[in-house]
């Protein structure tokens, strides 16, 4: 089965032909980073219209370098849900229009699901069950997946994504966006220890998160320097940061492991490529005899493979969208998009009720 898969959730417009969930025929990727760059973060409008410029000549590159035509398509897949309302509405409604030209089947795809999935390519041989803990962006969070659509959290941050949390403390340090790559680097000569940083716990939920604090604590750290006049060490604040998350998501991940009899580990999303969160995890899994999974780095953060890859599952699952296919900002990823159709078929009778 042969799958155009569009990926809009945030600033990057991906496009990717997939086979049989497991085959990347084409994977190409429009960046909007630099253009982010000098306002410090994502602008949520400035994306949507880069999306809205830049999706079909994607798709018309992704064609070509998988060396096919629009008519050797199965199904036309994209991320639904969850992400900036106004990007994931782009490709939302650039693949609404694209399959039903084409008479295509339209396979919303999960965003999370999708990083999830990315580990299907990587690793041709894994099959659920295992466990997977998912660091991104926008979220953190530990899955118990036991099928490809069968998918349960165990544990979340309670406020802050671990990626946003990178982002957050590139920006107060005066670093660029995005911030995870340049604090990464920066982090390799510092002094690891150098820096006490907070790493709460939240009482009786033992896989839950929390990056606020560690956040707050470095904004904390920076004003003082500022307002001492002291030249402060980012290089081992940096790599203070980072040892301060990795502890964070590595004991809890190997925990659940544990406590659910999962051997196999599976690390999905952008933060993932973060060198200091990889080794630990390497590193504890060999001391645990787990079996630890963690994709190449093109394949951590966002792109349109991972949403081809999960599409395939989701369309064997029986998921198929029509014209009334919405995006939705936020979703759980232990949601299913056959659930919604009822909460579809509301929304689309009522707007006709309503003319």
């Amino acid at each position: 089965m042969t799958i155009l898969a569009i990926e809009t959730s945030c600033d990057e417009t991906a496009v990717a032909v997939v086979r049989n969930g497991r085959d990347i025929l084409s994977s190409d990727l429009f960046s909007q980073a630099d253009m982010h760059a000098m306002y410090g973060g994502v602008v949520p409008e400035i994306a949507s219209r880069n999306h809205a410029v830049a999706l079909g000549r994607l798709v018309e590159l992704a064609l070509k370098n998988a060396q096919i035509s629009k008519n050797d398509l199965d199904a036309i897949a994209v991320t639904a849900a969850p992400g900036l309302i106004g990007a994931l509405l782009v490709g939302v409604n650039f693949a609404k229009g694209l399959a039903f030209a084409l008479g295509l089947p339209l396979i919303p795809v999960h965003h999370l699901r999708g990083h999830i999935a990315a580990n299907y390519i990587a690793y041709p041989d894994l099959n659920p069950p295992f466990l997977s803990l998912v660091i991104s962006g926008g979220n953190s969070l530990i899955a118990d997946v036991q099928g490809y659509t069968d998918i349960r959290i165990i544990g979340r941050s309670r406020d802050d994504a671990a990626g946003e949390c990178f982002d957050k403390t590139a920006r107060v340090l005066g670093l660029g966006y995005p911030g995870g790559p340049i604090l990464d680097k920066l982090a390799e000569t510092g002094d690891d220890m150098a820096f006490n940083l907070p790493s709460p716990k939240i009482e009786n939920h033992p896989y839950d998160m929390s990056f606020s604090g560690l956040k707050t604590a470095i904004v904390n750290i920076v004003h003082n320097a500022e307002q001492k006049g002291e030249t402060l060490d980012t290089a081992s604040l940096s790599a203070s940061f980072a040892r301060t998350v990795s502890e964070i998501l590595v004991p809890r991940v190997f925990a659940a492991a544990k406590e659910l009899g999962h051997h196999t580990i599976v690390v999905a999303g952008g933060v993932a490529a973060n060198s200091r969160i990889r080794a630990d995890f390497i590193k504890t899994a060999k001391e645990e005899n787990k079996t630890l999974l963690i994709p190449p780095l093109n394949l951590c953060g966002d792109n349109a493979a991972m949403i081809g890859a999960q599409a395939f599952y989701e369309y064997k699952g029986g998921v198929i969208a029509g014209t009334e296919l919405d995006a939705r900002a936020t979703m759980e990823v232990s949601e299913n998009f056959t659930h919604m159709r009822n909460y579809y078929e509301f929304r689309t009778s009522t707007r006709t009720h309503r003319i």
